[in-house]
């Protein structure tokens, strides 16, 4: 017997290489074992791994689908059906996708959302603050900070080895522009010139 389904906006923040991605597929893949009919989807904007799949830091690999932006990722939900989905770096998806979120969960569906929910200056971070909000249940992942040691909330962007400018591009995905890394740091580590 098929279960019921019920509406539920799971949102799952942190900092980078906090866990989320590793999170989120643990929540699909307790679904998958209980039988449920499950949707991973991946920004198109993030070009880090090879589309069709997830990798978590920690090597777990899960199938998804890729969508260029919140319209589409609906279309693709609508188009499956699935039980529950989820969403990957949410932040990508444009200030649309609050309410598109909003009509997947009336579904009723499951929707885990996980995204990062500040920016590299500290700043809340496009729709997640919103997303976090408007769920029924929150995770909030936190790294370990690469210069102490302790627990981090921040992802600091470094540009040739430096801490970013308040005033740098916001997005650089993935550290792909050549010079720019990003670490895990805490508060009092976290350092943005301006």
């Amino acid at each position: 017997m098929a279960a019921t389904r019920t509406p539920w906006l799971h949102v799952i923040a942190g900092c980078m290489s906090s866990g989320k991605t590793a999170e989120v597929v643990r929540l699909l893949s307790r679904r998958e074992i209980a039988g449920q009919s499950v949707l991973l989807i991946t920004p198109a904007r993030d070009t880090r791994v090879a589309p069709g799949e997830v990798v978590s830091r920690t090597g777990t690999r899960f199938p998804s689908v890729v969508a260029k932006d919140a319209p589409s990722l609906r279309d693709e939900v609508l188009a499956r059906d699935p039980d529950a989905v989820a969403i990957e770096e949410a932040q990508f998806f444009g200030s649309d996708l609050p309410a598109i979120i909003e009509e997947l969960v009336a579904g009723p569906r499951t929707v885990i959302v996980s995204g990062l929910d500040q920016d590299f200056a500290g700043r809340p971070f496009a729709t997640i603050p919103e997303l976090l909000a408007r769920a029924d249940e929150v995770t909030k992942l936190t790294a370990i900070c690469v210069k102490c040691g302790g627990e981090a909330t921040r992802t600091q962007r470094m540009r040739n080895g430096q801490p970013a400018s308040v005033s740098d591009e916001l997005i650089v995905i993935g550290g792909m522009g050549g010079d720019d890394t990003y670490e895990a740091r805490c508060r009092a580590c976290h350092v943005v010139l301006p």
